[in-house]
């Protein structure tokens, strides 16, 4: 290779999202401020994917460029996209084993943050780089083994299906070695002789335990420490100690040997292992049943003859044929069959949705008794499903913030119990108990030692809440959401869409003089084409009545008042009474009637003529159905303690009459959508945690702004980057249901929190003090993550409604 080469190859390389562009005049912008940046060879940019790539010249200085990128596109009034790179991780066995992980990906160039999860034994990397591969190898100087994961890949590692002959092989061999110490229990005094004992503990020791010495190795070579190097230093002091005192013990002297402390705790730890990742594998079985519902083949319908090809074949526009009792393979419309639809694991709906002609279908969801075609709309990474999973694996993977006070600790954890080893053999040496004593109080030290422990107890917990939550419709973006929600103190409501059905009814046409359906007719016409719920309202009631709707033009849209158009020549303006307060159009001739209806939740709007001086039209009427659980939802956040609170944009009538049926004494009424979240804001005053439930849609600049957004979807219609929790069918009793499992989930993660802080502040005094064999200790270390890893299980038990089984 020659020296250009050898320069090309050494020179890094970034590939990154750039957000913002919209034409090639932000292409060349971008490019130029990539360009000017010192350090830089060459930045290319391309509108269509939305990338950046850039070449640094040989010799730069990676780590300082990555910062500069980022603030030349900022400065252009760009943002930067870094992908988002996942790993497997193999070899971690403890927290600091995490730290080490996350500090050696942190350092390479292009990271802006890494995320390393004990217990999905996974990473999640934002990276600037083009390709995974500095990533893998920075985590191979660590001392560990990285492997990308592929978008189809679930988060269950190699390690979480534990290999069951090493612990029966370490128990076997080490069960002569212990029954003895059980039979002193009983005055019982037999010991194997010494070169039995020997040839027992030496393979427990040095084969079954070799992990440990080289996970040890590793972690001292990358100038760290972590649980196999407690557990490697402390039994293999036990057993130098037996073999020191067997060959230097006078002949026909048979010495007290500890070879059955250093193989029972070596064969306790293998055992707590393997029951910890046996009981770890439990908490991804939600990523696995989601990832479960994808079926390997399709039936496609391809020049009028059915055919099986691989799900990966199919592209979109293709015809799906789904038969009785099949999973669908793939989103899309149906445009023949009448059927139902089981999408319970999905959207978490327990009855099945009947389904028709037009409507459409979530891959997943299985097939009840008709036969549908379908035309796809998504297939692969694309479709809800993908999404789902991908959704709930970050979950899983992120952090919550209470986390970082366990990184803290984690991240001395090992030295100071090395340093309280030392000292503990020290003490007892000076007091004048023997090397022999003061040995085995100091292997006690290193063995009841446990930082998997504190590295299992936040992650395990938010796995299983997050995977319970998934099955249950819940879909949670992040840990952090999850950790914020049970500190939710006032529930903000959006009303239509969201409390209401969102499907209004056309139930009053008052015209203020003339035909009642001339009225319509022309409310018609302004709504032509429009999906608004309350456009779709008249167009519906006009063609049930037959009438001829004139063509309208000129048509304006006026963002949360109405609408404006010409109509059969005449200046026609529908919309709100603030609409037409703001027009200077007399109400006053339906006041009265437009009161009467507000008064049983009615939503009004105004027809006026603004052709020449303002004239009144008529009124039209819309009523909408309150969801069937609403009331429920809103009963169970008030018992819980939580205040809720009604914001909605439509007049105060209908809004009060909505909340007076729920019980709500809290009413926010005609409020624009740009201001709902000054309303937010103002909530959030006074220190109160406020979640906003909406569509995800017009509630969106509200539910950024409020500590936890709840967005409400339907399971084809997923607003899943709209906040911080999306409830897949829109049943608002799930918002109950997302803050108590939230609060369970967090009461687990403290009580996680205490029983591993405990096991270590209890368990290591006792150890220095000469209170536990090193055989106890160990157990109690082997038992303890496992003990973690159950109690987080038991979230399993949770259920919808507020009950556990």
């Amino acid at each position: 290779m020659n020296s250009e080469s050898i320069a090309a190859a050494a020179a890094p390389r970034w590939s990154f999202g750039v957000e913002g562009m919209t034409c090639a005049s932000c292409v060349s912008r971008v490019e130029k401020a990539l360009a000017r940046t010192p350090g830089v060879a060459s930045a290319s940019v391309n509108l269509a994917t939305g990338n950046a790539t850039v070449d640094a010249e040989a010799g730069a200085d990676a780590g300082a460029l990555t910062p500069a990128l980022v603030a030349a596109i900022t400065r252009a009034g760009y943002t930067v996209k870094p992908q988002v790179i996942g790993l497997d991780i193999d070899g971690m066995s403890c927290a600091s084993c995490v730290a080490r992980v996350e500090k050696a990906l942190s350092k390479v160039p292009g990271v802006q943050s890494a995320s390393v999860n004990l217990a999905s034994e996974s990473a999640q990397v934002a990276y600037l780089g083009d390709e995974p591969a500095a990533l893998l190898a920075a985590v191979a100087r660590a001392g560990y083994t990285a492997t990308p994961r592929s978008e189809a890949a679930v988060a269950v590692p190699a390690s979480a299906w534990p290999q069951w002959w090493p612990v029966a092989f370490a128990v076997a061999l080490s069960l002569p070695l212990a029954l003895p110490m059980l039979g002193m229990l009983w005055g019982v005094h037999w010991m194997p002789p010494a070169w039995l004992q020997w040839l027992l503990a030496t393979p427990v020791q040095f084969w079954l335990g070799a992990r440990f010495y080289r996970a040890g190795w590793k972690a001292l070579r990358a100038g760290s420490g972590n649980m196999d190097l407690l557990v490697a230093l402390g039994t293999s002091a036990a057993y130098g100690l037996s073999l020191w005192l067997w060959l230097g013990a006078p002949d026909g002297m048979r010495p007290h040997l500890y070879f059955e402390a250093s193989a029972v705790v070596i064969t306790l730890v293998l055992l707590g292992k393997w029951l910890e990742t046996r009981a770890r594998r439990q908490t991804t079985d939600a990523l696995r049943e989601l990832s479960a519902l994808r079926p390997e083949v399709a039936r496609v319908r391809r020049d009028g003859k059915d055919m099986d090809v691989p799900l990966a074949r199919v592209g979109v526009g293709d015809l799906v044929v789904i038969r009785p009792g099949e999973r669908v393979p793939v989103d899309g419309e149906v445009i023949e069959g009448v059927s139902q639809i089981d999408e319970s694991l999905i959207s978490g709906e327990s009855l099945p949705v009947a389904k028709e002609a037009g409507d459409r279908v979530t891959g997943g969801s299985v097939n009840g008794e008709g036969l549908l075609v379908v035309r796809t709309r998504a297939v692969g990474t694309e479709t809800v499903l993908a999404r789902i999973v991908r959704l709930v694996e970050g979950a899983q993977a992120g952090k919550a913030p209470v986390q970082r006070l366990v990184d803290r600790v984690s991240a001395v954890f090992v030295p100071v119990v090395l340093l309280l080893a030392v000292l503990t053999f020290v003490g007892w040496t000076m007091s004048g108990a023997g090397v022999e004593v003061a040995l085995l109080n100091a292997v006690a030290v290193l063995v009841i030692a446990c930082p998997c422990a504190l590295g299992l107890a936040t992650p395990t917990a938010i796995m299983v809440g997050t995977g319970v939550a998934a099955r249950h419709g819940m879909l949670i973006k992040d840990a952090e959401a999850l950790e914020v929600a049970h500190r939710v103190s006032v529930v903000a409501f959006d009303k239509t869409g969201t409390l209401t059905e969102g499907r209004p009814e056309l139930v009053a046409v008052e015209p203020q003089s003339g035909p009642r359906g001339e009225l319509l007719a022309r409310a018609a016409a302004l709504q032509a084409g429009s999906e608004h719920p309350l456009a779709r309202a008249v167009t519906a009631a006009a063609l049930r009545e037959g009438l001829t709707v004139p063509s309208a033009d000129a048509l304006t849209a006026v963002a949360g008042r109405g609408i404006a158009a010409t109509v059969e020549g005449r200046e026609l303006k529908l919309g709100s009474s603030r609409f037409m307060e703001e027009l200077g159009v007399d109400l006053s001739p339906l006041a009265a009637r437009a009161a009467q209806l507000q008064a049983v939740g009615r939503t009004v709007s105004w027809l006026a003529d603004l052709s020449g001086a303002p004239r009144l039209l008529g009124l039209l009427a819309f009523g909408d159905s309150i969801k069937p659980s609403a009331a429920q939802a809103v009963q169970r956040l008030q018992a819980a303690g939580v205040r809720t609170i009604l914001v909605s944009g439509d007049n105060r009538g209908a809004a009060e009459a909505v909340a007076a049926q729920l019980g709500m004494a809290d009413v926010r009424a005609e409020v624009l959508p740009e201001h709902k979240a000054d309303v937010v804001a103002g909530l959030k005053q006074g220190g109160a945690v406020v979640a906003m439930v909406g569509d995800g849609i017009n509630d969106a600049p509200a539910l950024a702004a409020a500590d936890v957004g709840i967005a409400m979807s339907t399971g084809t219609d997923v607003a899943m980057h709209a906040a911080g929790i999306t409830l897949m069918g829109g049943d608002p009793a799930r918002v109950a249901d997302a803050i108590d499992l939230s609060r369970r989930t967090w009461n687990k993660i403290r009580q996680n929190l205490f029983w591993a802080f405990a096991y270590n502040v209890v368990g290591i005094p006792l150890a220095a003090a000469g209170m536990l064999d090193p055989v106890i200790a160990g157990g109690a270390m082997a038992f303890s993550s496992f003990s973690v890893v159950s109690n987080a299980l038991l979230l399993r038990r949770w259920r919808a409604g507020g009950g556990k089984r």
